[in-house]
Formats: structure tokens, sequence, C-alpha cells
């Protein structure tokens, strides 16, 4: 274990050398570092030199520093980059308040000397007050003299005026008196404090940092130097807001960068890219751990019985969620969470650009950027996962126009009354079809009531099976009673268990079923009902399946 102790300052020929500017012009936020380029023109001499350019973040990772001059340049001067290297030394702090990991001593001394000095900016107003009041008195006394000795007299001005002298003078001389008090106060705070200070911290120095680059040109001119590194504590996320037209013919949907950068430099002005490669992920190898294997007979129970269980699975498909996983809560978003999810590009690595430069202060804020935006059509459909909510959510399904793929994200819906929730964008391709539940139809209610049997059927021993069978009843009401309304469609769906082994079926019976479903059962288990419902209509869907186990079945 070694300790870490401040270099001595840079000493000899380049001790008091300014750095050359070279402002950031180009930025890729990363998922959880950013790429940094600096762009600038520099003056060469012939030979071999020594340029110190910066300064930059100390943040900066050394390994990652790589500079080089654009080809036309170094074509018109033969410069060549020979070394970089990121030089870094601890000088006096710039004068001003306290740095952000100040202690708290350290910013009470601050605020004391702040209102030492306010409060004798404050004394020499009140002396400066004090002075015209005494040479307003200085005058109405000669005002007097002068009066009474050309015989003039005005005893009441002169009473008015002197009362009025002294009232003022009292007042200012018991401020500047309140205010002496207060000054020698926090002088002597100040002094306590600075003494506390001086014997427990010492002056902190600042960390700064430049780029030192060796560079043999063949000949004398200028060239512009690029130097490019990595940097930790900046990353983005995805964001979207979509809006439904009141027609409800379209949607906008508008993508968003939010970034967060703390590197210690501010952005302005750059070019920024949003990358979701992970340059770090395969910096550290996973984690071993021994992974025992026994073999061993099964017991004669073992071999006559096969174990089941039944498990939840989130159905997902690229491009949208599953049919029964619509409305996420009351209104289809508004249950989501609000943190933004990490990044899920498809695994191949996909590069944003923002269409015009940003600014990106460096205080650990999140800053939206805009990206892109579109509006295309969209079909609308009032769909009811009756399992998961009762509520009838407002669903529209649109293509992905934004001419790049949408990465995962959080969404703000908005539709003609407003604000409606907040839900999860899944990540979908170009073309593919985006989702987006914009809250819930107040005008339907559903009503779902589950029954289930259970009996066994077939001669007893190995032939014996279990039988369950189980009903779903969903009552699907229209609550609106305009006589002139149109019927509307309201999709309906419910899932039917899947059976992953041979031993177990699900069969649906469809003689059973009222009505009947539209497509079947699909391969994940949906069904679908399309209704048509008028102002104040009531329609029942009977949904009844079974779930036939053999003999040797446990754990259903």
């Amino acid at each position: 274990m070694t300790e870490t102790t401040p270099p001595a300052a840079p000493t000899g020929p380049d001790a008091d050398r300014e750095p050359v500017p070279l402002p950031v012009t180009a930025v890729t936020c990363m998922e959880d570092r950013a790429q940094v380029e600096r762009e600038a023109a520099v003056e060469l001499t012939a030979g071999t030199q020594r340029l110190l350019v910066g300064p930059v973040t100390p943040l900066a990772v050394d390994r990652s520093l790589r500079a080089e001059f654009a080809a036309a340049a170094s074509g018109a001067s033969g410069a060549r980059v020979v070394d970089a290297r990121v030089v870094r030394a601890y000088e006096p702090p710039r004068p001003g308040g306290p740095g952000e990991d100040a202690s708290a001593l350290r910013r009470r001394v601050h605020t004391l000397e702040t209102e030492a000095r306010e409060a004798s900016l404050l004394r020499e107003r009140l002396e400066s007050r004090l002075a015209i009041v005494g040479q307003a008195r200085a005058d109405l006394y000669r005002d007097v003299t002068e009066g009474a000795g050309a015989g003039e007299a005005d005893p009441e001005r002169w009473t008015e005026g002197l009362l009025r002298i002294d009232a003022e003078a009292a007042g200012r001389e018991e401020e500047l008196r309140l205010l002496l008090r207060r000054v020698r106060r926090l002088a002597e705070e100040l002094e306590q404090a600075r003494e506390t200070l001086r014997r427990t911290e010492e002056e902190p120095a600042e960390l700064t940092a430049a780029v030192e680059v060796v560079v043999e040109a063949d000949r004398a001119g200028s060239a512009t130097l690029r130097v490019v590194h990595l940097v930790p504590c900046a990353l983005w996320r995805p964001a979207y807001r979509a809006t439904l037209a009141e027609d409800e013919r379209s949607v906008r949907l508008e993508s968003d960068a939010v970034v967060w950068q703390r590197t210690g430099e501010d952005w302005a002005g750059v070019r920024l890219s949003l990358s979701t490669a992970r340059p770090t992920l395969a910096a550290s190898p996973p984690a071993l751990a021994e992974d025992t294997l026994v073999l061993r007979d099964r017991t004669a129970e073992e071999r006559r019985t096969v174990e089941v269980d039944l498990r939840e699975e989130e159905v997902r498909t690229v491009g949208g969620p599953s049919a029964g996983a619509e409305p996420e809560g009351p209104g289809g978003g508004g249950a989501g969470p609000a943190e933004l999810p990490g990044l899920a590009d498809g695994g191949e690595v996909r590069v944003l650009a923002a269409p015009r430069p940003v600014t990106v202060v460096s205080d650990g804020r999140p800053h939206r950027v805009p990206l892109s935006a579109f509006t295309a059509p969209c079909r609308t459909e009032s769909t009811c996962a009756p399992e998961l909510s009762p509520l009838v959510a407002k669903v529209a399904v649109s293509a992905n126009e934004a001419g790049h793929v949408l990465l995962a994200g959080p969404v703000d819906l908005v539709r003609g009354s407003g604000f409606t929730g907040r839900g999860e964008l899944p990540f979908a391709g170009l073309g593919e079809e985006v989702r987006l539940a914009f809250g819930s139809e107040d005008t339907y209610r559903v009503v779902r009531r589950v029954e289930e049997r259970r009996d066994t059927a077939g001669p007893a021993g190995v032939g014996r099976r279990t039988v369950v069978r189980r009903t779903v009843r969903l009552f699907v009401s229209r609550l609106d009673r305009s006589p002139d309304g149109e019927a509307a469609e309201v999709v309906v769906r419910e899932r039917v268990p899947v059976s992953e082994v041979s031993a177990v079926e699900v069969r649906l019976r469809g003689k059973a079923c009222s009505p009947e479903p539209d497509e079947g059962v699909d391969a994940e288990g949906m069904v679908r009902y399309t209704l048509r419902l008028p102002p104040g209509g009531r329609r029942e869907i009977t949904l009844e399946y079974e779930v036939v186990a053999g003999a040797g079945v446990v754990g259903l």
C-alpha cells in the first residue's frame, strides 16, 4: 500500500510555460464515460519541440490518450507526433469561494469573511451619513448666527430643523453603535475560526492537468493538432415524448438524450455523439466459481413421478411488448418506474448524433438534448388485459420513422387532455411497430371472475389423470348512454397456460367458450376477442380450458 503525496511544483524551462488553449470540439458520450476530442491550431518550428496544450481535466484516462495532426496540416509542414502524455500538477487554489469539497470549517471562514466585508462597507455608509448630518447641523448653526445678527430671527423654523437633525443623528448613531458591536464580534469569531483552520487544515492545492506533446516538424508553420482521450463521470440515457393527435390518426414522437457529466470542464458548443458502446465491458473477466456435478441413480419414486412447476413469464417481442401486457397500470402507462433504464441496443453498438452543437455544463445535473422528431400515421384501439388491470386503455400503433433505432427508455405520454402519464418505450428497429398506451378510457368497465374445478379421471393406478378445469368470465360494459352514438370496438386479451412437457396437456374447450376467440390460442398462450359495443352495451365472454396431467405429475 503506497501513500500518494502531492508532487512538487514543476521546475526547469517549462515550469512557467502557459499551455496552448485546446478547447473541446467534439464529444462521444457512452453508457458510463465519454470520449473527448480537442482540436486547435498550433505554431511549429522546424525540428523537434515539446508542446504543452490544455488545460484538460485531471480525470483524463492516460492509456486512452491519442494525439495527431490533421492530414492536410501534416502534409504541409511535415509534422508528426512522437509522444504524448498527461502532465498533472498541484497548484494553489484559484481566488474566490471554497470549492464543493471544502470542509465546513473552511466554509465558515469564508462566510465570516463575507459578513465582515459587508459590515465594513455598511459602517462606511453610516459614517458618511453621520458626516452629512453633522454638516447639516453646522449649516443650521451658521443660519441661526447670521439671521440673529441681521435681525431676521425665525425661532420656529430653527427649532424644527434642529429637532429633525437631532432625531436623524440619534438614529444613525444607534445604528452605528450596534454595527460596531457586530463588527467586533465578527472579528473575534473570524480570528478564532482562522486560528482553528490554521491548526487543523492546510490550504488544499488544486490538481490541474495539461497534455505534453513531443512533435517533429520538417519546416516551420501552423498545423492543426487533435487530441482524443476518455474521461469518466459522464453518461447518457434516451428519453421520449409521444403526442397523440386529436383525431387519433397520427402520433408525434420526439427523441431526446439526457446527458449528465461531471468531468471538471464544461462542454461548450461541441458536436455531440451518443453511443451505446461499453469500452470497459471486457476489462474485467467474470468471476469463476466451482460447479460440482454429482451422478447418482434415481429412486423408484423419482422414476414414477414428473415434477412440474407453474411460473409467470413476461412475453416480449422486438419492437413492442406482448399483447397481454399493454396496460402496465391504470391508464396503461402511469405505473411504470420513473427512473431512466439502462441502454438496450439489441446487441449491436448504435451511434446517434445531435443535429446541432450543444452545451453541457459540468454540474452533474441532467441536460436534455433533442435528437429527432417525426409524425407517423397510426391506428388506435381500445384494449384491455383484465388479468392485469380492469381498465380499458387507448393504444396507438405506429411505425418507427425516426431514421434510427429507438432505444429502450421512458416516454412521456400526451394526448388532447394533456399529460396522461409516463410509460416505457421498448427497443424498436427501423420501420418496426411501436405500441404506446395513452391512458384509460373511463367509459368502459371490465369485471373478471375465475372459477376452478379439480377432478380425477381414468382407472386407478398408472392411467389415473388429474384434470384442472378453469372458467374465466369477463363482463365488458360501456357506460355512456348517448342514443346517437356509434358502436365502438374493444379488444380484450386473456391468456391460457402453455405446457412445456408432454405429461401435461392444456386443452381449450371450444364448445364452452362464448364467443369463440378471434384467432384461437397463439404460441404464447394469448387469446384475443374483438367486441363491438353500442352506447350502454354489455357483453359477456366465457373462456374455458382444462389442464390434464398424468398420474406421475406432481406440483401442479
